[in-house]
């Protein structure tokens, strides 16, 4: 573009102001999303499989205050398991990473769309039962029969991981509780005989199991389900399966609807696990890794003999698929807490801009360039006056978008689906009323035109008053 062509887009863009803040209705944010249904009958999903141990953290776990690799078994520095966290392929920049790893996934996705060439036929079935895990019996390869445990909670799990450390000096693979945080779980609950002995050699920080007011700390029954599409079986799980515990449950159902059918199934039958299904019971670790007491092992909440569980109860209904037979017991139905349940998170209410302004008025405006524009990799911003997001997530809408004048009508080139396009919401510290950032990255494929950052956002007077929503733009911009 010469210098005659940004000349004009700059005077063009100096002619626009800030819109300041205007009321409108959910649906105008719904319509500046850039990607929208557009009636096609795709559906794609990025499933959760067994990744219970599993991290985007793919450089491993540093050191903050040294920079060196943590310690291996506990996964802390010097004991401070809150100075240990994982790096991400961006390190140092967080956003970087996820974007890196979201455009890995996408790839590996688009690859394997593309050169899929097996159509799905056959039957369309399931098989689906509740459980009460807490009293399973479980037949060992050695005929030795044992039992899950009501659920309990390891001091590995107050450790957190490198993804996210916890606090309080616990670590991964603690065996033993401090005095203090003895007293504290008593205090809670302390746990019986029973279920120290059912769930050694994790040393029970919470028994969940056995606590139940104002109602069960943790679930007792748990689904689980099969899903058939001709060779492709899901199973559906309540958890996250560590990578050994998904690969062992995998194996044992394959062979188990290969060895109990009569042909119907094959070594082209595929096995895969979604998991998180249908309700959630925390992680479910292999019977060597539960001995570690990790934080994977030390949130496998019904014992050593979990996983054992449920690859026996998977194994039950695998046979009876495969011999073409229903369930004949459903088992127990889970407790309906539903006008039970207790939040301790308060909505929001009462939010106010200050006198004279609206939600929506810029606060803070596009600060410009000596040159007069911005170029690409530049990041212009605006604040604007704003009321808490929680009081409508704009679910298939937008909370900013990034415009650009076509003529006479502004068009939305990116949302905040955009890893580019980032919004950010505070408490001004010296008004105490809300604020919201939009900060723009401009990408290198952008194309050259006048721009404006565009805010959407939801408020209420009161706890039960109906919901506004608003709107507001910044002064438009040049990009070359």
């Amino acid at each position: 573009m010469d210098h005659v062509d940004i000349r004009q887009l700059v005077k063009k863009a100096q002619s626009i102001k800030a819109t300041g803040g205007k009321d409108c209705n959910k649906q105008a944010s719904q319509a500046s999303k850039v990607r929208k249904t557009d009636g096609s009958l795709f559906v794609g999903a990025f499933c959760q499989s067994n990744v219970g141990d599993v991290s985007p953290n793919v450089l491993g776990a540093f050191c903050i205050d040294t920079g060196k690799p943590c310690d291996f078994n506990h996964s802390s520095c010097n004991g401070n398991d809150q100075l240990c966290v994982g790096r991400g392929p961006g390190y140092p920049n967080e956003i970087l990473s996820t974007k890196i790893i979201g455009e890995r996934q996408f790839k590996s996705a688009m690859e394997l769309f593309q050169s899929a060439s097996n159509e799905l036929v056959g039957k369309i079935e399931y098989l689906h039962v509740y459980l009460n895990f807490t009293n399973i019996q479980v037949e060992l390869d050695s005929n030795k029969v044992v039992k899950t445990c009501p659920a309990a909670l390891g001091p590995g799990f107050a450790a957190g991981t490198t993804d996210g450390p916890g606090a309080f000096g616990f670590q991964q693979g603690d065996t033993k509780i401090s005095p203090f945080w003895k007293n504290v779980r008593d205090f809670l609950k302390e746990p019986s005989q029973y279920q120290v002995d059912c769930q050694n050699p994790k040393p029970i920080l919470l028994s969940t199991g056995e606590m139940f007011d104002p109602y069960p700390w943790a679930p007792a029954i748990l689904p689980i389900q099969i899903l058939r599409l001709g060779k492709l079986i899901i199973l559906t799980v309540p958890g996250e399966f560590t990578t050994m515990a998904g690969r062992r449950l995998r194996e044992a159902m394959k062979e188990t609807l290969i060895s109990r059918s009569n042909g119907e199934f094959n070594n082209e039958t595929h096995v895969v696990i979604a998991g998180l299904t249908n309700t959630y019971s925390q992680y479910i670790a292999t019977f060597e890794e539960y001995q570690d007491q990790r934080y994977e092992a030390a949130s496998t909440l019904y014992g050593p003999h979990t996983l054992s569980a449920y690859i026996q109860e998977f194994k039950k209904l695998a046979q009876a698929m495969a011999k073409g037979q229903g369930i004949t017991i459903n088992g127990p139905s889970p407790p309906d807490l539903s006008s039970a349940q207790i939040s301790l998170l308060v909505g929001p209410f009462g939010d106010s801009p200050p006198e004279g302004i609206k939600f929506g008025d810029i606060k803070e405006d596009i600060a410009f360039p000596k040159k007069g524009y911005f170029r690409k990799g530049d990041t212009p911003s605006a604040t604007f006056w704003s009321a808490n997001p929680r009081y409508d997530l704009l679910t298939e809408g937008t909370f900013a978008s990034v415009e650009r004048l076509n003529g006479e009508r502004w068009v939305t080139s990116y949302d905040d689906d955009d890893l580019s396009l980032f919004f950010k919401w505070k408490l001004d510290n010296s008004s105490l009323h809300g604020l919201a950032t939009i900060e723009w990255e401009i990408p290198n494929d952008v194309v050259s035109g006048v721009y404006r950052l565009r805010h959407f956002g939801a408020s209420r007077i009161t706890i039960i008053s109906p919901i506004n929503y608003f709107t507001g733009a910044s002064s438009s911009f040049a990009v070359q």
